[in-house]
């Protein structure tokens, strides 16, 4: 039940787009977004460059996402708002096939996760990534979903790619079925 396609959603939402936890998601929200992004990226720095590129990245991931899920043209996108979005722009389609300005938002996230730079996300960084949305008391059942995440190739490598990571993250959202490896992409949920 944890890892239906309502409760994936669901999580992208809760844990990586409403960073003001008040329940929806509006332009304040991306601004935040693209400073966090900065700050995780530069391991601490914000880089005045950088920073810009993100603001530019979440601005139009934001008029992106309200163009296609402000239904009420309110400002605000409530979850279930999303949820329609999301299954008309991405239910079905492989990443090449989805919005440009999420398909930026994820390739960012790529190198936030990504904190060492080696175009891989290893065991680290992926519990990392993990403790940073979820409470956890025990390290292993993170463990157990990077182990469920990894292909035979992904094991030899080390870890995920970001042509891997993309490919996961348009399951993650574009797969309604709940018994593939994408759904671990962002830890136990």
């Amino acid at each position: 039940m944890a890892y239906t396609w309502e409760n994936r959603v669901d999580f992208v939402v809760r844990y990586m787009y409403d960073i003001d936890n008040n329940g929806y998601l509006d332009q304040k929200d991306f601004e935040c977004m693209a400073v966090r992004a900065c700050v995780i990226e530069g391991k601490g720095d914000c880089n005045a460059n950088r920073l810009a590129e993100y603001q530019h990245i979440m601005k139009n991931l934001w008029e992106e996402i309200s163009d296609l899920a402000d239904f009420d043209k309110d400002g605000k996108i409530s979850t279930a708002e999303f949820k329609d979005a999301v299954q008309k722009t991405c239910m079905g389609k492989k990443y090449d096939e989805f919005p440009q300005a999420m398909k930026a938002f994820i390739e960012a996230n790529f190198k936030m996760l990504d904190i060492n730079s080696d175009g891989i996300i290893g065991i680290e960084e992926y519990r990392y990534n993990c403790i940073t949305r979820i409470a956890v008391d025990d390290v292993a059942p993170i463990d157990k979903a990077f182990e469920s995440l990894l292909s035979d190739d992904d094991r030899k490598r080390g870890g995920l790619t970001i042509a891997r990571y993309q490919e996961l993250y348009s399951q993650f959202l574009g797969n309604p079925g709940a018994d593939h490896p994408a759904v671990y992409l962002f830890g136990p949920l």
